[in-house]
């Protein structure tokens, strides 16, 4: 299976970087094309994968064909190589804001067309991805991209109408998490910890109470809270200072925001 990702930007890079590093795909199978030569000169060289001519190249090479293009750009770029793109081939989006229905009318005739919403910890084999396949996708092509991104992390496959929740907890969560452990290592270090001892501690926190909660048998993230709060004890004490500071509203109000932002752009590039 060969794999062509046509603009190479940060999430783009993060995916191509994660599929390399799984040893599932091997780089002489993937073509790479972004308008910047320099980025494909340093793609190719940096993992291994091969460099297209241009978009239209790509696409004919290719049996999965990766977009990865700003969202303006998505229909310019399936104009350009719809002529390459036979029935065999799917086309991945993973732009956000962009309909499926969009894609499939820039495409002219009908293709197997799929969304998807990645994470930048893709790129460490840690990404949460959901995948939206349209009606033309079998149930062997879909789990075919469901497997191509479990090999760097977890996959889902969701309705279309749900996108937009993903994108609020998992596409733009990373910013939230890496926010609140810069908020953990400050106090820290307030509190007399080195800068580099305070990230490692809050690092290996984050990481491993996401654990407990993936591999708990269903146990919710209150009965795990509730597992820490010993009776007038510092964690207690930890929980009732973040409640009179909002916590849980900051983040339920910061992630409605994102969902809305993410309906308004869908509804303006539509």
């Amino acid at each position: 299976m060969k794999i062509g990702i046509i603009g190479c930007g940060n999430m783009c890079e993060c995916i191509l970087a994660g599929l390399v590093s799984s040893k599932e795909y091997s780089p002489d199978s993937i073509y790479v094309f972004n308008r910047t030569a320099a980025t494909v000169k340093r793609l190719c060289q940096q993992y291994g994968v091969q460099p297209g001519k241009d978009a239209l190249d790509v696409a004919k090479k290719s049996d999965i064909i990766m977009l990865g293009v700003k969202p303006y750009a998505v229909c310019s770029v399936v104009e350009m190589i719809r002529d390459a793109v036979t029935e065999d081939k799917i086309v991945l989006s993973i732009a956000a804001a962009i309909t499926i229905a969009l894609i499939e009318k820039a495409l002219v005739h009908r293709r197997k067309v799929v969304r998807v919403m990645p994470n930048v910890p893709v790129r460490v084999g840690a990404g949460a991805t959901s995948v939206t396949p349209n009606t033309l996708m079998t149930p062997e092509d879909t789990e075919l991209i469901l497997k191509m991104f479990r090999t760097v992390g977890t996959a889902v496959q969701v309705e279309e109408s749900h996108i937009h929740a993903v994108v609020a907890v998992a596409g733009s969560a990373p910013a939230y998490v890496f926010m609140f452990m810069e908020a953990m290592g400050d106090a820290a270090v307030h509190e007399g910890l080195s800068r580099d001892k305070a990230y490692a501690f809050a690092a290996q926190t984050v990481m491993g109470a996401a654990k407990m909660l993936q591999e708990g048998g269903g146990v919710s993230p209150a009965q795990l809270k509730d597992m820490v709060c010993s009776p007038g004890g510092t964690t207690i004490e930890a929980v009732r200072a973040l409640e009179k500071g909002g916590m849980r509203s900051a983040v339920i109000e910061a992630m409605i925001a994102c969902a809305d932002r993410s309906k308004e752009l869908e509804a303006k590039l539509n």
